[in-house]
């Protein structure tokens, strides 16, 4: 899972069905509820620790960090070092994520789910479209970033590391990650902890609930914000407009294009697109037949 969770177009959820731990992951995140709290707050640490499932939390949550600080140094080079062919595996990766959500919806054919999905298409496009290029990073984005990034984790077929790219802090977390005791780091990483803990006990909730009671809406509200936000990681990019502030280069504004010659890195760009688009539908066959199983 926390491999899935560094890379955008895999979601860590998926992985978590396709193992045969996600009903545990859901109960596991619904255990840590109002009345848990009131006992951590109230110091009642034994009570608290026998509401929440702790051993199953403390090993899924131990081997997503490990995986997560293993790894975060090879996205942080590979998006800075090599960026044509990284942002072609993830359009690849996220692009076969849209029909496999779409054909997990419970009335996919229906009237009001292509509302939804018109709807979440819409909503998607204008985001990308208004959030800026060069996004703050201000401590209340960080707890921004963190509220809305772990939620997707409890979602199979959304990625909580997509959501970054489309926030513009993908590789700003990896490269807090990948050296953590830089100045500044260690700060980033605790409020974006903070953000991620907000959101699993605040919005993972109400999404939940949104998935218990409108389950074919929600999701096809969510396949269509896939759809929309696609523009965001198209790997060809021209900047329009920019300005250097502290010696650093802000985008401000770029456009998609398409390149004009394919030299090596365009070629392998395609591939691994392929390559991405095929390995979401061989985890999504897996996650099928552990479904059947």
């Amino acid at each position: 899972m926390g491999i899935a969770d560094l890379i955008p177009g895999v979601s860590g959820g998926t992985i978590a069905f396709i193992t045969g731990i996600y009903d545990r992951l859901l109960g596991a995140v619904a255990s840590v509820d109002k009345e848990a709290i009131t006992f951590l707050l109230k110091g009642q640490i034994f009570k608290f620790l026998s509401k929440i499932h702790l051993r199953f939390i403390a090993t899924v949550a131990s081997g997503i960090l490990l995986a997560i600080f293993s790894l975060a140094s090879l996205m942080h080079w590979l998006l800075v070092n090599h960026p044509i062919p990284t942002w072609g595996a993830f359009f690849g990766l996220i692009t076969a994520s849209i029909p496999v959500l779409y054909k997990s919806l419970p009335d996919p054919k229906a009237i009001l789910t292509w509302f939804w999905i018109l709807i979440g298409t819409l909503f998607g496009y204008v985001v990308v479209s208004l959030i800026p290029v060069d996004t703050p990073s201000s401590s209340w984005f960080i707890y921004l970033c963190g509220v809305i990034g772990i939620t997707a984790m409890i979602l199979p077929g959304i990625s909580g590391s997509f959501l970054l790219l489309i926030l513009g802090k993908y590789e700003f977390i990896t490269g807090a990650v990948k050296a953590p005791f830089v100045e500044g780091n260690l700060q980033i990483l605790i409020i974006f902890a903070c953000g991620t803990a907000t959101g699993l006990l605040g919005f993972s909730k109400i999404l939940k609930w949104c998935l218990d009671n409108y389950k074919n809406s929600t999701m096809a509200f969510l396949t269509g914000i896939l759809a929309g936000t696609l523009k965001k990681v198209w790997p060809w990019k021209e900047t329009l407009e920019s300005i250097v502030i502290r010696d650093k280069v802000r985008i401000l504004r770029e456009a998609n294009i398409f390149p004009s010659s394919f030299g090596s890195e365009e070629i392998l760009a395609v591939v691994l697109a392929i390559i991405g688009f095929g390995l979401v539908l061989f985890l999504e066959s897996r996650s099928k037949t552990k479904a059947i199983a």
